[in-house]
């Protein structure tokens, strides 16, 4: 068999049906929106200065270094 034919029958013995791609998705925007909220809350308990000196309000909390 050559891997052409190995790849095809691996890929039609595993195609996802109908109702599989409309729960994949329907679940989307929600994975979206954990990630996010995930990305966000790892920067808010790292303190991750390089993202954190951009947001407003929140960056006053580093001293800024004096101009000569």
């Amino acid at each position: 068999i050559s891997m052409k034919k190995k790849l095809k029958s691996l890929y039609c013995r595993h195609r996802p049906s109908a109702s599989v791609k409309t729960a994949i998705f329907s679940f989307a925007p929600s994975a979206a929106c954990f990630g996010l909220a995930a990305a966000i809350g790892i920067i808010y308990f790292t303190e991750w200065r390089v993202v954190t000196n951009w947001i407003p309000l929140y960056n006053m909390k580093y001293p800024k270094p004096e101009k000569k």
